[in-house]
């Protein structure tokens, strides 16, 4: 019970206070920056970026979260090395990218008060199908080549799931930091 008590934080606790704008600037400048800081590695950059997705879902208001969504996806087409000769394809799924990160932030929103562990798989499985299907249509109009089959796919979900379990590590070190300086007050 007091581990639930820990995790009970209120959607926007980190913007309510002095640091709100060097946050956003922190989490924005890590999602928009991280392709070109790490280059090749989907999985590393695809995690990271979620891991701000899951933090920006539960500490922002709704008005900086169109950043967050929309410029991780720029960056990596800036960078052009993710998906390697590969990346212009990336311009088809843009949208679509922009779309999951909105489904993935939108569906956490509305269950991580329920139980977060549930709402990190549940949100990270939608965004999977949302990207999973658009590359599909794709790939049958043969738009795309087969590798974004497995790059909007299942490297989609692992990177989703594992930004959620860094996004939960976080905010158990967070609720522990918060609960302990409560105590001692």
């Amino acid at each position: 019970m007091e581990k639930t008590k820990i995790l009970a934080l209120p959607r926007s606790i980190i913007l309510e206070n002095k640091f709100s704008i060097p946050f956003f600037t922190a989490i924005f400048s890590l999602s928009f920056f991280v392709p070109f800081l790490l280059g090749h590695s989907q999985l590393l950059v695809g995690t990271i970026v979620n891991a701000c997705l899951f933090i920006s879902a539960v500490s922002m208001p709704k008005k900086f979260l169109i950043p967050l969504i929309v410029f991780p996806s720029l960056g990596v087409l800036a960078r052009g090395v993710v998906f390697g000769p590969f990346t212009p394809f990336l311009i088809y799924f843009l949208p679509f990218i922009w779309l999951s990160n909105l489904v993935l932030i939108s569906v956490f929103r509305k269950l991580y008060s329920f139980n977060y562990p549930v709402s990190v798989f549940v949100s990270a499985v939608a965004k999977y199908l949302f990207l999973l299907i658009t590359a599909n249509i794709y790939f049958k109009f043969k738009f795309i080549p087969a590798i974004f089959l497995q790059t909007m796919g299942l490297n989609q979900l692992i990177t989703a799931l594992l930004g959620g379990i860094i996004f939960l590590i976080i905010l158990s070190f967070y609720g522990r930091h918060i609960a302990g300086s409560q105590r001692t007050s």
